[in-house]
């Protein structure tokens, strides 16, 4: 039998006993401002990096593959630690919890600065996603476990500001201070929120007994499991496109590691009497399907600041700063809409908003899908507006959807796997697209090459006009006539990117039209029923 994960340390009282109209003191809002704030700095980084991640690797003196682990550490500490988060806050308790791994975050972001080797960076990136990804998941069950029902739409939309204003904005702030600044800053950032941030915790979280003992009955196989299983996964998502999948031994290793790890992590959590993760809750019918929504989610919020920058720097040459402010369209707008979503939750079924703004975020992703290499950023910016009308109506309805009749003793378990599994879905949605890019590149290429013969009339009269223009700046004509053909064959394979990148927008707009039909079938709740109300 499975007995529930207790967290009722987190939790003063049980909501069921919050009157609807009852006011939340200053101070529980002060914390809550403190945890987004911490969420907001863990998402943040995630994408911070990317849009200098070759500046960072060319310092460091590394290959752009080699660089991409940068990344990839971060995210593999991260999914690791969010499932965990839930057990440990009860172990150490919330407030210290928060601090303690606040100020390491504080200390990674300083050592991350200060590195002058890959190897370095990668170990303290690392540590950044051990202590940055606690952030992400205690935001949210701080939200469960202090406010009551008739405010938590308040708090959750504060937490959507940290899952999708981040990821957008990251790319910008990054950007713009690696152009005006150095790469560095992307780090520094962080220590004056962290600061404010350990000193809101430690005025408005109230401390609470410490429970060391249950480290020594913790679930420390299934935890060993977990940690085995997702850590390998990802780096088999995040990598296996650049070791080229199944080809690479290292990739068929940690793929076996993570099937069997995974199998055994399951198996645990569903016969363990006492589990550190609730994985019961996923045969719920709204956290299931809310749940795997996430996985679309992530998909589409990590994919398209993953494909956007890719397409701005290798079609449209775009500096860093060029990229951010293209991401910026879909990232401001926001702040200013997701303020109104709480409202609009109190007149419209809360599934049909739902899916109202996945099928928005997907229609901005089919209006991606028709993209030719003029397309720059007054053409994107219209897609990316979209895009941010429709994010703060995906996180907020979903998060209410998913999150409706959950206990409060299970908000921990809820709340470590509601996140994980959404960047999980970034995970997997990125590993996706940066496949079928590849292949889809391939394909065009060849069909695009088929079509230009070089026995055709157009063909020759085109190499003819760039030969006798390769000539007049200098060269000779047997060089002149090679560079005509180079250039062909770039052009060729320039459009087949394009048309790539269209297809990786088409297959994100098909899976959140999926997810927004989906949706249609859970049971329907209203604003305020999340946890703990029945």
């Amino acid at each position: 039998m499975v007995h529930p994960n207790p967290v009722r340390e987190q939790s003063p009282k049980s909501y069921s006993q919050f009157p609807h109209s009852e006011q939340v003191p200053l101070k529980t809002w002060i914390g809550l401002f403190g945890a987004m704030l911490g969420a907001f700095m863990a998402v943040l980084d995630i994408q911070i990096t990317n849009s200098s991640l070759q500046q960072i690797s060319g310092a460091l003196g590394a290959s752009t593959d080699e660089g991409s682990w940068i990344s990839t550490s971060y995210l593999v500490a991260e999914i690791v630690t969010i499932p965990l988060t839930g057990w440990l806050s009860q172990v150490f308790s919330v407030r210290w919890y928060l601090v303690g791994n606040s100020i390491l975050f504080i200390f990674f972001s300083v050592c991350c600065a200060f590195s002058s080797s890959l190897g370095e960076m990668i170990v303290f990136r690392a540590g950044q996603g051990f202590t940055g990804g606690v952030l992400i998941p205690m935001a949210f069950t701080i939200v469960l476990t202090t406010l009551p029902p008739s405010k938590q739409p308040i708090g959750l939309a504060m937490f959507s500001v940290t899952a999708t204003f981040a990821p957008s904005i990251g790319p910008t702030i990054g950007g713009w201070l690696t152009d005006n600044y150095s790469w560095q800053y992307n780090f520094y950032l962080n220590i004056i929120p962290g600061i404010i941030l350990v000193g809101i915790v430690l005025y408005a979280i109230e401390p609470k007994p410490l429970h060391l003992d249950r480290l020594r009955d913790g679930d420390w196989l299934g935890i060993v499991s977990m940690a085995l299983g997702l850590g390998s996964l990802e780096v088999v998502l995040e990598e296996g496109e650049r070791w080229d999948w199944f080809g690479s031994p290292a990739i068929r290793q940690l793929s076996i590691i993570a099937a069997i790890s995974l199998t055994l992590f399951f198996w645990i959590e569903l016969t363990s009497r006492r589990p550190f993760i609730n994985l019961r809750l996923l045969l719920r019918r709204n956290f299931g399907i809310g749940s795997v929504s996430g996985l679309a989610l992530g998909l589409g919020l990590y994919g398209t600041v993953y494909i956007i920058p890719l397409y701005l720097a290798q079609i449209q040459d775009y500096s860093p700063q060029q990229i951010g402010e293209v991401i910026m369209w879909s990232g401001v707008p926001q702040l200013f809409l997701i303020p109104f979503v709480p409202i609009l939750m109190q007149r419209f079924d809360i599934r049909w908003m739902a899916a109202v703004g996945f099928s928005i975020f997907a229609v901005s992703c089919f209006m991606n899908s028709n993209m030719t290499h003029y397309t720059a950023i007054q053409e994107l910016k219209w897609s990316q507006l979209v895009r941010a009308l429709g994010q703060p109506l995906m996180i907020l309805p979903l998060s209410t959807i998913t999150t409706a009749r959950i206990e409060p003793e299970q908000a921990g378990s809820a709340s470590g796997l509601f996140n994980m599994m959404r960047n999980l879905g970034g995970s997997v949605g990125i590993a996706a697209l940066d496949t079928l890019l590849t292949r889809r590149e391939q394909f065009h290429s060849e069909r695009i090459g088929e079509a230009v013969s070089l026995y055709a009339p157009q063909t020759q009269q085109r190499i003819n006009q760039m030969t006798q223009y390769f000539i007049s700046h200098g060269a000779d004509p047997s060089t002149a006539h090679n560079q005509a053909l180079q250039s062909i064959a770039n052009t060729i394979r320039r459009e087949a990117y394009v048309i790539a990148y269209n297809d990786c927008f088409y297959f994100m707009g098909i899976a959140l039209l999926v997810c927004a039909i989906a949706l249609l079938f859970t049971k329907k709740v209203r604003a305020g029923a999340t946890a703990g109300a029945h």
